[in-house]
């Protein structure tokens, strides 16, 4: 029995943000902590987001984010809220800042410590719909937490798990492509290759679900199409317009799980003294991970896959995403970005306690990992 359940209420377009007036009191939002970074707010969107407000609202802002989000900022985070009675969360910025406020809205109702709430430990029946109300407004265009129920969090320990569960899905989701005009071009093309693989990871995940695969097959066509418009033109709006889209749906599609990509990239991620981008990690490890799962997932897909990436059939999809990481830009091996190959096996066998490592079309063991990871260090 498969099932496939969608998802939350979104606006979507360019001036979305205008939207926040009216919802805002429609979620019962009167005092919102907003979750962001400095980044963010020397952008000025801050700023913008604000003037959307309800008049005389008063707010309370949060800016210490991490590029990967800590359980100790989802604390300090937290203590901010309850500094400042706030009755409701406004995340804004990327990913980051949108999982974290995911974590502080568990908190703020459920005990910690956080580490309870990890889907691979068992936690995600332990999130009740008693979690505080999030509105979603992200300024990246690639990981798609907006639409997604979980939280990637690097825990005191230095585990980067997830939480998983439907309570996590913010209770609105603003995307507005305008915010996006000013990314420079290696978060463009960063955060635009976690969008491709969260499509193509979710169309190859082995569920039934083909609403997911629909969507993943769309977002997917529209990033290949626009990816390098938005990098090399920050202000194309279509292309801004298009890749928001594409990372909104491949989040949407991922409900249906994702892989191996993941799998590697979550732990790779909360490596210490790294500070190793998400995006840019799955776009190295895609290669890889597209040559090793092919067998398993079946021409089939593959030929779909090509399709909607405007290749010709029999192509090599696996080299032309190595391709197109190298136009973009972006770094195409581990090494260029300080990984030791000492820190390799660690990584394996992590990546099999990951919640990805199920959804994969084809199961790894700890040596198929060993063996991907020297690939994309090498």
């Amino acid at each position: 029995m498969a099932l496939i359940t969608y998802l939350t209420t979104i606006q979507f377009d360019f001036g979305a943000v205008g939207c926040l007036e009216s919802e805002l009191p429609r979620l019962g939002i009167g005092r919102p902590l907003i979750v962001t970074d400095r980044g963010v707010i020397a952008a000025g969107l801050l700023e913008r987001v604000r003037a959307a407000l309800p008049g005389n609202m008063p707010v309370a802002v949060y800016d210490g984010t991490p590029e990967n989000p800590t359980e100790q900022a989802v604390r300090d985070a937290l203590a901010a809220y309850r500094a400042e009675g706030c009755d409701g969360l406004i995340a804004l910025g990327g990913g980051s800042a949108i999982d974290l406020a995911k974590a502080v809205g568990v908190l703020v109702h459920h005990p910690e410590p956080l580490s309870q709430y990890m889907a691979v430990l068992g936690g995600s029946p332990r999130i009740t719909s008693r979690v505080a109300p999030l509105v979603a407004i992200p300024t990246t265009a690639g990981t798609g937490s907006e639409v997604g129920r979980g939280s990637v969090i690097v825990l005191d320990d230095g585990r980067k798990l997830a939480m998983l569960s439907p309570n996590l899905l913010p209770k609105l989701a603003v995307c507005d492509p305008e915010l996006t005009l000013g990314l420079p071009p290696v978060l463009t093309a960063g955060t635009g290759m976690d969008a491709i693989a969260h499509c193509i990871e979710t169309f190859l995940a082995p569920a039934v679900n083909p609403p997911a695969e629909a969507i993943a097959l769309d977002g997917l066509e529209r990033a290949i199409a626009h990816i390098e418009r938005a990098v090399r033109d920050g202000r194309d709006r279509e292309a801004r317009w298009q890749m928001m889209m594409a990372a909104m749906e491949g989040a949407m599609a991922f409900q249906k799980g994702l892989g191996a990509v993941h799998a590697l990239s979550h732990p790779l991620g909360g490596l210490p003294g790294h500070r190793l981008h998400h995006g840019t990690l799955n776009a190295i490890f895609l290669p890889a991970v597209l040559r090793f799962n092919q067998p398993a997932a079946g021409e089939a897909k593959y030929l779909r896959l090509r399709c909607a990436m405007g290749l010709t059939e029999g192509a090599d999809i696996a080299g032309f995403i190595e391709d197109l990481v190298a136009r973009l830009g972006l770094p195409t091996r581990l090494k260029t970005l300080g990984v030791s190959q000492a820190d390799l096996p660690g990584i394996a066998a992590a990546a099999l306690r990951d919640h990805c490592h199920l959804t994969n079309p084809r199961q790894a063991s700890e040596a198929d990992y060993r063996a991907l990871l020297e690939e994309a260090w090498a």
